[in-house]
């Protein structure tokens, strides 16, 4: 077999390194949402602030029974507004610590990979789905209307957690740590894009794979 020369390798591992590269354009993904984040933060303090003002201005003017079946609600908009602004918030940190740089912050929070990245905005558009049916419930406006929408909310709470279920423990950085991790330190502390597998990897993923087929580990712990 013909080895290849210096030139192709050069070439090829060029290529491999502007490929790598491209992983850059994710930036305008991140600047983008943080910017959707800021602004929701922004319009949640400005409606929070002015609904503290309107509520005290009406019970003080007004008396306390003005405020009957309307402060709840108020306040539940303000807390879907945040929530919203946290799930934006969220994807924009998560897709920078998982494309360009790893935080210390998306590590606190538990997102390691984009299967945790999920599993966190899921669980918060859950509470969000729960909030925004509260408010539907203390308006009771059209009861009617509240059963449909509360039969809707139910019909797509239960398949986000159904999703979570099913991908409950997957795609975490846990499953195979140290092929993971030195891939991470290559990529963002040695700025290497190309990603080198050695002979040990290859024996350690025909163990794991011959393991697996023996019934030794389970089939989501990798090759550990």
């Amino acid at each position: 077999m013909s080895q290849q020369s210096p030139d192709h390798h050069s070439k090829r591992d060029l290529f491999s390194d502007l490929i790598g590269r491209t992983r850059f354009v994710v930036l305008i993904a991140v600047i983008a949402v943080l910017l959707v984040s800021f602004s929701l933060f922004l319009q949640g303090t400005f409606l929070a602030l002015h609904t503290i003002y309107e509520t005290w201005h009406d019970m003080l003017t007004k008396g306390i029974s003005s405020q009957s079946g309307t402060l709840a609600v108020e306040f539940l908009e303000v807390v879907g507004t945040m929530l919203k602004a946290v799930v934006f918030y969220l994807i924009g940190v998560g897709l920078y610590s998982l494309f360009i740089k790893p935080l210390n912050l998306t590590s606190a929070l538990g997102v390691e990979s984009l299967s945790d990245l999920e599993q966190k905005v899921v669980s918060v558009i859950i509470v969000i789905l729960g909030v925004t049916f509260l408010e539907h419930f203390i308006r009771w406006q059209n009861p009617l209307e509240t059963l449909y929408f509360a039969g809707s909310l139910a019909l797509a709470g239960g398949a986000l957690v159904f999703f979570q279920t099913v991908h409950r423990g997957k795609g975490s950085d846990l499953q195979q740590p140290e092929a993971k991790l030195r891939a991470r330190r290559e990529l963002f502390e040695h700025d290497t894009e190309q990603l080198v597998i050695s002979e040990r990897d290859v024996k350690r993923a025909e163990h794991a794979t011959q393991a697996k087929i023996e019934g030794k580990v389970e089939a989501e712990a990798g090759s550990e």
